[in-house]
């Protein structure tokens, strides 16, 4: 298996996107992509091999999102990323649809963590590595305000913006 990289213009920034070529499953996995200054970002690493040719189906699929010609992505993703509890809250990100809301209550619901599972739910989707491609960004407040987002509540607005989500602009509670 190796780690292959590329970096691709958006209104977000630089977007940098990281993935695993090779291995029994062959071809491109998507490991993350991730904003300049992203909590928790990656970072080229030495080993890492530069691939633009093998993101052209992602980076299209991005530039299509971002151009308002496309409302999702279907991008195979790296397998074994995350606790089992993280991936099946990023599991149900995925089911979020395009220019929609939840609250992080409504994810913990649905994901079967009541309570103080509400907690755990937005720590999981704070530690989501596909931003963008995997749709943390629809994941708002109970108030409908802007509530933490790796990348910055600017982007996630962005975001919500483009797709024409509902919200209240707001800070994240200090």
């Amino acid at each position: 298996m190796t780690t292959v990289y590329t970096r691709v213009a958006s209104p977000l920034g630089e977007l940098l996107l990281v993935g695993e070529s090779g291995g029994t499953a062959g071809g491109l996995r998507l490991v993350s992509l991730s904003v300049p200054g992203q909590k928790g970002g990656a970072a080229v690493q030495d080993g890492w091999q530069r691939e633009s040719e093998l993101f052209a189906e992602v980076v299209a699929q991005v530039e299509a999102y971002f151009a308002g010609r496309s409302t999702g992505f279907d991008v195979p993703f790296a397998e074994g990323v995350g606790t089992e509890f993280q991936r099946r809250v990023w599991k149900e990100l995925e089911e979020i649809p395009y220019g929609q809301t939840l609250s992080y209550g409504e994810v913990a619901a649905r994901v079967g963590a009541s309570g103080a599972g509400v907690r755990a739910v937005g720590t999981a989707i704070g530690r989501n590595p596909l931003l963008v491609v995997r749709p943390c960004h629809r994941v708002i407040g109970a108030d409908g305000a802007l509530r933490g987002y790796a990348g910055g509540l600017e982007r996630k607005q962005l975001l919500l913006g483009l797709e024409g989500a509902a919200c209240v602009a707001g800070a994240e509670p200090a």
